[in-house]
């Protein structure tokens, strides 16, 4: 199937560009950006060799709704959406770090866990707890946000204050913001039958010194989804949850001996598993947003997103 793993336009008044691990950022006149949301797959910090037909429209699209959806309580960079795979918004200064926030104990706070730790960027977790409990609060556990082809490091608050990262002054910004926003994203999912586990946000401040939500959010690329029926019942039979998010490639490459580090081989990702990969992506998206989802015309990715970006900025 035809997929977008790369772009290589050149758009008016086009600055620079961004390659990220799986969009493609481009400078407009040193005012617009326009992100756009390729199909490559990353885990553990690196991009898998194959694209994932329409997981670049689904996370656009997912990212774009809660957008509109959060935009009252949290302002945002997000301008328009001339295309399935891309947003338009206003260019940014983003600050170096990444805040996630978790309300259970999964994925890299339970590896910790399980490995003795108690301590998880500077917040402690409570004793007693077993992999998937749902914590009393929920925790902000931050990460550097690394350049590309680096990997995001755990760090404290405080360290990110002591060195300068943040100022205290953004930085109490920044976390009232993402509780607002998982707040937020926790009830919308509730309302679909879902559990928002954990999630993560990134911010950046306009020209005028607005700090604002930029990149995306509560995409399966960034949030981690349970389905709430029958939760309680897993967790009381020790079972696995049913769970919505990429989890489910991290576990299938940790089954195939692939972790991200030195020396590893990343195992072969067969069509049909690239299918089944895509199909869950689709399912995330019909759960979360409660919509049908319609798949955009393929036949010519690339030829299309130019298309329709270069007839947006001519109306502009």
């Amino acid at each position: 199937m035809n997929t977008i793993t790369t772009t290589n336009f050149n758009f008016p008044g086009q600055k620079s560009v961004y390659r990220g691990k799986v969009r493609e950022v481009y400078n407009i006149n040193d005012d617009l950006l326009v992100m756009v949301a390729t199909d490559r797959l990353s885990a553990f910090d690196v991009v898998l060799p194959k694209g994932i037909p329409y997981k670049g429209q689904i996370l656009n699209q997912i990212a774009t709704k809660f957008m509109e959806l959060t935009s009252d309580i949290v302002p945002n960079w997000l301008v328009a959406t001339p295309d399935p795979n891309v947003a338009v918004g206003h260019l940014c200064e983003p600050f170096k770090v990444e805040m996630v926030i978790r309300g259970y104990l999964s994925g890299h706070a339970a590896r910790e866990y399980a490995a003795g730790r108690r301590i998880l960027c500077g917040v402690e977790m409570p004793e007693g707890l077993k992999e998937n409990d749902k914590f009393p609060t929920p925790i902000i556990t931050p990460t550097t946000k690394a350049d590309n082809g680096s990997h995001d490091e755990d760090i404290s608050r405080e360290a990110i204050l002591a060195n300068g990262i943040v100022t205290e002054e953004d930085y109490l910004i920044l976390e009232k913001y993402t509780r607002a926003l998982y707040q937020r994203g926790t009830e919308i999912a509730a309302s679909r039958g879902l559990i928002l586990v954990d999630t993560k946000y990134e911010f950046g401040k306009t020209k005028d010194g607005q700090i604002v939500l930029i990149d995306e959010i509560h995409t399966p690329d960034s949030s981690r989804y349970f389905y709430a029926e029958g939760y309680q019942e897993r967790q009381n039979n020790n079972e696995e949850q049913k769970q919505l998010s990429k989890e489910f490639v991290r576990r299938w490459l940790i089954e195939n001996g692939f972790q991200g580090k030195e020396g590893q081989q990343i195992p072969n990702m067969t069509d049909e598993y690239i299918e089944t990969v895509s199909e869950r992506y689709i399912e995330l998206f019909e759960n979360i947003i409660g919509e049908k989802f319609v798949k955009a015309d393929i036949s010519n990715i690339n030829e299309r997103i130019e298309k329709n970006v270069l007839n947006y900025l001519q109306k502009r």
